[in-house]
Formats: C-alpha cells, structure tokens, sequence
C-alpha cells in the first residue's frame, strides 16, 4: 500500500501549519511540555527526529547540545519550511517516509518521534529498525494520539452531551479492533492507525526495549480555568507518551 503523505497536501498543510503557529494550542499546553520533561541529556548525543515536520524540534536539540541531529519526514513541503526556519551545520534533512530509516547508514543515541506514529502501519518494522539504529542504552521516546482516541465510529458522535450542550463523556467503540481508520482534519481521508496499548508495549518489548516510563498528559485545574475549552481534557487524554532503553 502506498504511503500517505497528507502533509503536502495544500490545504492540509495550510491548515496544519496555521494551527501550529497559534500561541496556544494542544501541542504547545500538553505535549511539548510532556516531550521535553521525557527528554534524556541530549549533550554530545547523536538525535533521530521521525517524522521531523518543520523542524522545530530539531533546533530544540541542537540548543540542548546535540552534537548531530537527523531529521526525517515524508513531506517536501514541510521540509522546505525546515531547511529554510530551521537550518543548522549540525541538522541533516532527509525526506523518506518512517518506514524506510533502515536504509540510514548512521547510528545514533536518541531516537524521538512526535505525534507520527499514528500514521505508520507498519509499526512493528519501525520499532525494529529504531532498534537497530540505537546504540546500547539508546533511548527511543516518541509521542502518539493517545490509543483512546482512536477507537470510535465515524458515524456516530465523539461526545455525548447533557441537555446544555456540555460534554459528559466520549464515545468509544472497536478498542479491540486495531485497524486504520480514515478521520476528517482539515481536508477528509486523513489515513491513521489505532494500536491498542498492549500492543504498543509488546511491540517495544518483543524487540528488545525496556520500557522507562509512560504519560499521558491532562487537563489540570490551572489549565482549564485559563484555557476553559480544554476542560475535555478531564475525561480523556489526547496524548501518549512512551519512553523506552535499547
């Protein structure tokens, strides 16, 4: 099957990129935060950085001292943005799909992937090849849509309210059928994988890993009495986090 590559769709990637450079979203209140208080000392380490979007993330590492960062993504338009805002002598660029880093002939201390891996099918042949890419106590910590999130049914709706309108709880179906699913962001037909948890971890565990640590950042009181549209975050987290030891 061929791999989707939704992020040099125009108006995906205009959309994308306008949600982004917003001062306040999801990424910038949950899980940027989450990923840098999940980050090892980056001093003198070689980074992996999948599914590297517009390379923020990147320059981030070289700041905490990564002596070389690659980062990888299937998307040309977001690598153009990359190589233009976020440039360095110690970043390299390489537009492949995730699937294909086995054929990287480098290897590294850190591999960080975030908010990717629900695109990729085969996670299992990433996994893998991270494995094989990492040094002995490497570390791979990646962040995802939380596997919560992923299992519902397009036809039915994601919330049920009370009579006001408010959201009570999410509706969620089919968590034991792990599948790819079609969701609508921005433009319709936008391809993801929903993996139950326990396939995640076995997944890390089967190739070697050792699992340090999971989260799955939430809405907290300060948060929602600032930011009063994240108070769904009380019933479920959109976000998780993995980080594992090679």
């Amino acid at each position: 099957m061929a791999k989707q590559n939704i992020y040099d769709n125009e108006t995906f990637f205009d959309g994308y990129r306008e949600l982004r450079y917003r001062e306040v979203n999801a990424n910038t209140l949950f899980e940027i935060p989450t990923l840098i208080s999940l980050l090892p000392n980056l001093e003198g380490k070689r980074v992996l950085d999948l599914g590297c979007g517009m390379g923020e993330h990147c320059v981030d590492y070289v700041n905490r001292g990564a002596s070389r960062v690659v980062g990888v993504d299937i998307s040309k338009k977001m690598l153009e943005v990359a190589r233009k805002e976020n440039s360095d002598p110690k970043i390299t660029y390489l537009n492949i799909p995730m699937e294909d880093i086995g054929s990287i002939d480098e290897r590294f201390d850190v591999v960080i992937s975030s908010l990717a891996i629900h695109y990729i099918e085969d996670f299992k042949g990433v996994v893998e090849n991270v494995y094989s890419l990492l040094d002995e106590g490497g570390i791979f910590l990646f962040s995802q849509e939380n596997p919560i999130n992923t299992c519902y049914t397009s036809d039915h709706p994601r919330w049920t309210l009370n009579e006001d309108g408010v959201k009570i709880y999410a509706n969620i179906a089919n968590y034991c059928v792990e599948k790819r699913y079609d969701s609508t962001w921005f433009v319709d037909g936008v391809q993801k994988y929903h993996r139950m948890f326990s396939t995640i971890v076995n997944t890390l565990a089967d190739a070697g890993f050792k699992i340090q640590k999971m989260a799955e950042p939430h809405a907290t009181k300060e948060i929602v009495d600032k930011y009063p549209e994240y108070y769904d975050l009380y019933h479920k987290p959109d976000f998780l986090f993995v980080k594992s030891i090679k």
